[in-house]
């Protein structure tokens, strides 16, 4: 389980509170444990005092935090200047550095966009980058916030996957393959139906005939971040299959 963007500052009803309870209290598996690829200076989320108060509360909780920009506002990372990138990345993992005690390890992308300088940017500084087999595609809401194809996106992609794991393809950490599941905590859909999506992934998978473990989700810190670093991009040029539409788009700008 990941999720990107985060924190929100949005008071009342926040969404990233709200993702936090249901992770912690569900019908499914109890302290569910998720990697949160957090924005720590957006002006409307980690930038804010309430933002990084909920930072901290990730971390007490026993989330991961990751890095997805140091920057005010949702940059694309490659079209940051090098001098900008760099900045962006320290100050970042400053951030996250002073509110857990250990830099983070894990980066992704911003809007998935990534090429070899980036990448080896993100390596000079200690970081892996993560991408993601299933998403809910609720990253950019405008205007009416709801889904009709939640489980048909996510049969969709976890059927592509399949074959990958048939073929014993895929790393398997603790004699696990870990699935990447993205959602973003910023999403107030998300945040209200996210139990929901818990039901889906596990029907999904028993109708697909893959099975999962007895706990289906990581509820430990450190096996979660294993498993993460085990499925994380070491080589620009081989770059995995991303869900939706995203290979295709920024294949048109390669």
């Amino acid at each position: 389980m990941s999720f990107d963007d985060g924190p929100s500052a949005i008071q009342p009803d926040n969404p990233t509170e709200k993702i936090l309870k249901v992770l912690q209290a569900n019908a499914y598996q109890p302290d569910i444990k998720a990697i949160f690829f957090t924005q720590t200076r957006a002006v409307n989320g980690g930038g804010t005092e309430f933002g990084r108060a909920l930072l901290k509360r990730e971390v007490d909780a026993g989330h991961t935090l990751a890095f997805h920009t140091g920057t005010p506002r949702h940059s694309n990372h490659r079209y940051l200047s090098e001098d900008d990138l760099k900045t962006s990345l320290a100050l970042g993992i400053a951030d996250l550095t002073t509110i857990t005690g250990t830099a983070p390890k894990l980066v992704r992308p911003p809007f998935w966009n990534y090429d070899e300088r980036t990448l080896n940017t993100y390596h000079s500084y200690g970081l892996q980058m993560l991408l993601t087999d299933l998403s809910a595609n609720d990253g950019i809401i405008y205007g009416i916030n709801f889904s009709l194809t939640k489980r048909r996106n996510m049969r969709k992609l976890l059927l592509a996957i399949r074959p990958h794991w048939c073929q014993n393809e895929m790393p398997a950490p603790d004699g696990v393959t870990p699935i990447v599941v993205t959602f973003h905590d910023i999403n107030s859909y998300t945040a209200n139906h996210l139990e929901e999506y818990l039901d889906i992934l596990l029907d999904v998978a028993k109708e697909l005939n893959i099975p999962v473990s007895e706990k289906p989700f990581y509820d430990d810190h450190d096996e979660l971040e294993r498993a993460a670093l085990a499925r994380t991009v070491k080589d620009a040029g081989n770059p995995p299959e991303l869900p939706g539409i995203w290979n295709w788009f920024w294949g048109l700008f390669r």
